[in-house]
């Protein structure tokens, strides 16, 4: 297994502390114990600058954390937090943000996102919550629907904004002269 490096451990740090930060400033949405939020979109960046262990770390941490702080840890959808990063990373792995961004780069990650969470939230997290809770599955498909069409939503919203925003703060290779 390749070594993380320090840049990319220091990144599941912070990632997952935004995740966590921005999972607890949550709206309610009309479907109970389901919210709406954007650390979807903190994590998706972040998988799609640091990799698919990032993504899947941070998700896991980060997820845990909210549980762990509110009501308990919730296993299934903390899985399927993780899932949603190693998804989204490892679509996106190739892209290489540091090189530019654009309109084919921005649709290739709102592909891997929203289908991370269509994964993560119609399949992922209601059949770990039926194995794992015996929870009843019209409760499940419902909070599954809800949870998966906000984080698509500020997920490509927000998510596109950082992505954009970040590759513009890179300086390019080659892009710098020396001056004599």
């Amino acid at each position: 297994m390749k070594k993380l490096s320090v840049k990319t451990v220091v990144a599941i740090g912070i990632g997952a502390a935004l995740f966590f930060v921005l999972g607890k400033i949550a709206i309610p949405s009309p479907v109970p114990n389901t919210n709406i939020s954007l650390q979807y979109a903190i994590q998706t960046v972040f998988a799609t600058l640091f990799g698919p262990i990032a993504g899947l770390l941070i998700g896991f941490i980060g997820h845990t954390l909210i549980d762990a702080t509110s009501y308990g840890p919730w296993w299934s959808w903390i899985i399927a937090s993780a899932f949603v990063g190693l998804v989204v990373g490892l679509v996106t792995m190739k892209l290489d943000i540091n090189e530019g961004i654009d309109t084919k780069k921005i649709v290739q990650f709102n592909v891997a996102q929203i289908v991370a969470h269509l994964l993560a939230w119609g399949l992922v997290a209601p059949c770990l919550d039926i194995a794992i809770y015996k929870e009843p599955i019209e409760k499940l498909f419902a909070q599954g629907l809800m949870a998966g069409t906000a984080n698509i939503v500020t997920t490509g919203i927000v998510g596109t904004l950082l992505l954009v925003a970040y590759a513009k703060t890179v300086v390019k290779k080659g892009s710098l002269n020396k001056e004599n």
